[in-house]
């Protein structure tokens, strides 16, 4: 055996190149293969984490529903069950009426779900039904996303379609932080804790305060009336502290053209999406109607404000969608007081003594009350 020592600079500088060049030819004949199998690896480890996540929001809520109960192995199974539901929406070719239709059905699937939750929980204390429900949609939720990336993985996989995978391996970070925010979500949610997307409510309270009683508009969605520097103020919210969205689209309806009600204009207060780089907390003001969802609330008060020409006015908060679904941050609380003086100084300008406005606070209002 010959010393390194005495191995010249000439034949180690031999033995790099051939080595260079052997990984070269290497990697131009397997290098797609290397690369395959390196993303394969990559997104087995985060279907792993979707799979530690989903059992752990499931395990919460099974919780939850089976403290004190001695039928686990039933309600277990019955939980699967309600993780398996599906809204099958309705058919848009055709997309005259499609609104009531989606909001017919989707209605039908909620009034199932909750009455499930009430027989799985053998109660009907609307405040644990609802979070109850919310926890277990968060399992769903979960749930749904580890088998579309399962289904894509093993596609993927059984095909050896390396740009399948790679399609999918670009996509997991989005999807592991909206998992992760779903897992956290489920802690909240149990604890009945005021959450980003409570802003809105929030904000709505405030002016509730020393109002006449609250009076039901619409499912889970309240109404109170208060003055304000003359004016008459209807604040509508979804019901506290339930953990609902309510809805405000069928109320403004109900308050505009069952009621009588004539609003110089409406205010809707809401958590926006923000972009990267911006802070939480930040507020912008707009114009529009400031609500999230499938576009059954949104295409609701759109249609009232311009039937009877009233301005839609939006004071928007910024938040990510990890914070929309976890526990109200403080620089969101915080959010609060300043969106109240915003919303004094709108009123101040937009409307004289005398005018009645309508403020909508949009959002869960879970941990909430009025």
């Amino acid at each position: 055996m010959i010393p390194f020592a005495l191995v010249s600079g000439s034949d180690l500088n031999s033995l790099f190149s051939l080595a260079t060049y052997a990984l070269f030819f290497v990697f131009i004949l397997y290098g797609q293969r290397i690369q395959y199998y390196v993303t394969l690896g990559s997104i087995s480890r985060s279907l792993n984490r979707l799979k530690v996540m989903e059992d752990g929001a499931k395990k919460e809520a099974l919780d939850y529903i089976t403290q004190g109960r001695g039928d686990k192995e039933e309600i277990t199974e019955r939980v699967n069950g309600v993780l398996e539901y599906v809204t099958i929406m309705p058919e848009s070719v055709d997309p005259s009426g499609v609104i009531s239709k989606i909001e017919h059905v989707v209605r039908t699937g909620d009034d199932r779900i909750r009455s499930e939750v009430r027989s799985l929980l053998g109660s009907a204390d609307r405040v644990k039904v609802s979070v109850a429900q919310n926890m277990l949609e968060v399992a769903s939720a979960l749930n749904t996303l580890h088998k579309v990336v399962r289904h894509y993985y093993l596609t993927g996989k059984k095909t050896s379609s390396y740009m399948t995978l790679v399609q999918l391996q670009m996509m997991m970070p989005q999807i592991m932080e909206q998992a992760q925010a779903l897992a956290s979500a489920a802690t909240a949610i149990k604890g009945a804790q005021p959450i980003g997307d409570g802003l809105g409510p929030t904000v709505a309270s405030r002016f509730l305060i020393g109002g006449t009683p609250a009076q039901t508009l619409g499912r889970d969605t309240v109404m109170g009336v208060t003055q304000y520097e003359g004016r008459v103020l209807y604040v509508v919210k979804a019901e506290g502290p339930m953990g609902y969205v309510g809805e405000p689209g069928v109320a403004l309806r109900r308050l505009i053209e069952e009621m009588g009600v004539k609003p110089v204009g409406i205010i809707m207060v809401d958590a926006a999406l923000k972009l990267e780089g911006e802070k939480t907390g930040e507020i912008a003001e707009g114009v529009g109607a400031a609500i999230g969802g499938i576009g059954v609330e949104k295409f609701q008060i759109e249609e009232v404000a311009a039937k009877h020409s009233i301005p839609i006015y939006a004071i928007l908060v910024k938040e990510s969608d990890v914070e929309a679904i976890t526990t109200m941050k403080k620089e969101i609380g915080d959010a609060v007081p300043i969106v109240v003086e915003r919303l004094k100084r709108l009123i101040a300008e937009k409307t004289a003594e005398g005018d009645s406005l309508v403020l909508i606070g949009v959002g869960n209002t879970l941990g909430v009350g009025q």
